[in-house]
Formats: structure tokens, C-alpha cells, sequence
């Protein structure tokens, strides 16, 4: 084992310290922690390295005390570099002028100039980066002019590398502009995605909502019905008892019961399932609307329906299925005693047009609105289609929608 794990701890010893490189070169120097320590560090790591330089090469004369203190108080502007790159920039060639002017080691006192022009290309925009590299080129030469012309020839020509201090501080700042850029679209998209899924929960919350309230109301509506039914015929007569009635009347409550438990179990298995949300099972559609018709006869409404509908979408069939049964439920419940309700489904124009319209008083003026006819019309426009109720023309109450047979929205029900 130790032959094939030995590479793999040597190659996660590695990559820790360049992640940490990457990270620090990846993070934007004006925001990022401890900025002033680590900066303290840097300058006293050049300011050592600049007076290795000052000892060991030969291109001018030895620092003396005024070379040496010229040399490292040049080193002490970085401490601030991120907060006044410029200013930085500034204090740094003020000491090296004349550090320049007095012919010590050249070498020596351009580590700290070449750290100053790099933060001021890596923190500023691209214009002043090449004003400032002109005006730093510029100056040095005019220096090395009062010196002799052939040192300020020699400067120019070894200036390339000012120019390469500065596009390197450019090139990084570009690279972390577009790192940033690739984060936020990064955070950009996560966020879509919640904010996508917390509107699937609010939508498959409010369709739940919808169910319950369809198949409740109806349930109980027709539940009411057959039960006054058998109250009725107890307590009508009691010397003639119609025992046939009342076990009908019954044997409806309890098949009611056992369609409303099966719907319910259906509906709420949605709230336990750990799969994905479609996965709910076959949905209502036209084929249960003879099942409507025939409980709402059972519940003493006098139902005929005409169906002219070759075929539609399970969204349209699903969202069909619930508008009949919602103003089927209505009808009985306000239409008062055996109502006639007329409920017909035709295929025109690409569209299903659906109307159940019944002879009642429909619902008593001033009562207390349900959420019956805001549920329709969210079925309807689940599936991009309209819905309008209100007295019909020949009295009683109606329902009209018109739902689109092409339809591509999410999948009602």
C-alpha cells in the first residue's frame, strides 16, 4: 500500500500551497484580509533582497550611510501600497532619485520602484497604468541625463522591463476581473436555480391546494346531499319506512366515501414521495366526466352532457375534469332543489370550449364567497385558457372556458 499512497500524499502536500497561491493571486488585493501585515512582510522582504543586491553587484558605487538610508526608507512606502498605490508610487521615487542622481548600485533600488509600478498597474485602470509608466520612464531618463548621457541611454534601453512590470500588473487584473466575472455568474446561476425551485414547491403547494379543495367540496356537497335524502325518508313516514331508499341513499354516502379516500391518497402521496414532482400518476381527464355526471344525479341534479371532444392533452383533460366537477358541486349546492344542468364540451378553433350552465338561483347574493370560481380560473389559466361565470342568459348560473388543445404549459391537476 505504501508504494501507491506515497504519490497521492506528496501530490496533496503540493497542492495545498498552490491552491493558496492560486487564491491569493485570484482575490482582489484592495478587499483582501490582513492586507497591511502581509504588505509589511513583502516590504521587508524586498528592502533584505535590495540590500543583497546593494552588496553584491557592481554598477555603481557602495551605498554609503545617506546611500543606505536612501535605499531602505524607499522600501517603507509599500507598507500602504493598496490604499495609495500612487502616493505609493510617488514616495518610492522620491528616495530613489536621488539615490539614482548620487550613482550608488542602480540594481539595488529598482526591486522597490518595479513592486510599486506593479500595484499601481494590478489596482488601477489601464489608462492611468500607462500615464503612469511614461511619466516614471520620463523621469528616470531626465534623472540619468544629469548623470551622463550614456547612462540615460542605458536606462531607456533597460526600461522594457518597467513596460513588463506594468503588463503584468494589467494581465492579473484583467485575469481577476474575469475570475470575478465567472463567480458572480456562477452565484447568478445558483440563485436562479433556488429561486426555481422555491416557485416549483409554491406552485405544486398551490396545485395541492387546488385538489383538495376540488375533491372536498365535492365529496362533502354530494355526502350532504344523500344524507338529508335519507333523512328525509326517516323521518317522512315512519309507519312506512322505505327501507330500499335509505339503503340506496346510504350505499351512495359510502361510495362517495371510497372515491373521495382513493382521490385523497392519491393526491397527498405527492407529499411523500421523494422522486422527482411528475411522477404523481395518471391524471382526471374526459373519460371520468360520466362519473360526475352520474353523482351529481345522485345527489338529485338532473344532468345532461355532451361531450364533442376527440381528444386533449392531459393538462386540458385534467383541467377540464376540474372545472366540471367544481361547478357541478356548485350547481347542487346553490342551484336549489333537482336542478337542471346542462354541461357541454366542444372541440372549435383549436381550443376545447367548455359550458355547464343550470336553471337555479345560483349562489344567494351576499354570502360569503369560497374560493370555488378562483380555483377555476386558476385551472384555466394553468393551461393558458380563460374562464368566466356568471348568470346565464336564460337565467340560472354558467360557466364558460375556453382552454387551448395545444397547449404547453405545466401539467394541471
Amino acid at each position: 500500500m505504501t508504494p501507491v499512497q506515497a504519490p497521492t500524499t506528496t501530490t496533496a502536500a503540493w497542492s495545498r500551497p498552490a491552491e493558496r497561491i492560486m487564491v491569493a493571486i485570484n482575490r482582489d488585493p484592495l478587499t483582501a484580509p490582513n492586507a497591511l501585515r502581509n504588505d509589511a512582510v513583502l516590504a521587508i522582504l524586498v528592502a533584505g533582497f535590495s540590500a543583497v543586491l546593494a552588496l553584491t553587484v557592481d554598477d555603481g558605487r557602495s551605498p554609503d550611510a545617506l546611500g543606505w538610508t536612501l535605499l531602505l526608507v524607499s522600501h517603507v512606502p509599500l507598507v500602504w501600497r493598496r490604499r495609495r498605490p500612487v502616493l505609493v508610487l510617488l514616495g518610492v521615487i522620491a528616495c530613489v532619485c536621488p539615490y539614482h542622481f548620487l550613482e550608488y548600485t542602480h540594481t539595488a533600488a529598482t526591486q522597490s520602484a518595479y513592486v510599486a509600478l506593479y500595484t499601481v498597474a494590478v489596482t488601477g485602470r489601464p489608462l492611468r497604468t500607462v500615464l503612469v509608466g511614461i511619466g516614471v520612464i520620463a523621469l528616470s531618463v531626465s534623472v540619468m541625463l544629469t548623470i551622463s548621457a550614456h547612462e540615460a541611454l542605458g536606462l531607456l534601453k533597460a526600461s522594457g522591463w518597467v513596460v513588463a512590470v506594468l503588463f503584468c500588473g494589467v494581465d492579473v487584473r484583467f485575469y481577476r476581473q474575469y475570475v470575478a466575472s465567472i463567480v458572480e455568474r456562477a452565484e447568478r446561476a445558483e440563485r436562479t436555480r433556488e429561486e426555481e425551485a422555491r416557485r416549483r414547491v409554491a406552485e405544486e403547494r398551490l396545485r395541492i391546494a387546488r385538489d383538495l379543495h376540488d375533491l372536498l367540496a365535492h365529496s362533502i356537497t354530494l355526502i350532504g346531499v344523500q344524507t338529508s335524502v335519507a333523512a328525509h325518508v326517516l323521518s317522512a313516514d315512519p309507519e312506512r319506512l322505505d327501507r330500499e331508499t335509505v339503503a340506496k341513499a346510504l350505499d351512495d354516502i359510502a361510495e362517495t366515501c371510497r372515491s373521495a379516500r382513493g382521490e385523497l391518497r392519491t393526491t397527498l402521496e405527492v407529499l411523500r414521495e421523494h422522486g422527482p414532482q411528475d411522477a404523481r400518476g395518471p391524471l382526471p381527464g374526459l373519460d371520468g366526466l360520466p362519473d360526475l355526471a352520474e353523482a351529481a344525479r345522485l345527489a338529485g341534479a338532473r344532468v345532461e352532457q355532451t361531450v364533442r371532444v376527440r381528444r386533449a392533452p392531459p393538462a386540458v383533460g385534467a383541467a377540464a375534469y376540474r372545472i366540471v366537477q367544481e361547478a357541478l358541486t356548485n350547481a347542487v349546492r346553490h342551484a336549489g332543489p333537482e336542478p337542471a344542468v346542462h354541461v357541454e364540451l366542444d372541440e372549435r378553433q383549436g381550443a376545447l370550449h367548455l359550458s355547464v350552465r343550470d336553471d337555479g338561483t345560483g349562489p344567494s347574493p351576499g354570502g360569503t364567497p369560497g374560493f370555488g370560481l378562483v380555483g377555476m380560473r386558476e385551472r384555466a389559466r394553468s393551461v393558458g385558457g380563460t374562464l368566466d361565470a356568471g348568470p346565464g342568459t336564460g337565467g340560472g348560473f354558467e360557466v364558460r372556458a375556453v382552454l387551448p388543445l395545444t397547449t404547453t404549459g405545466e401539467r394541471a391537476g
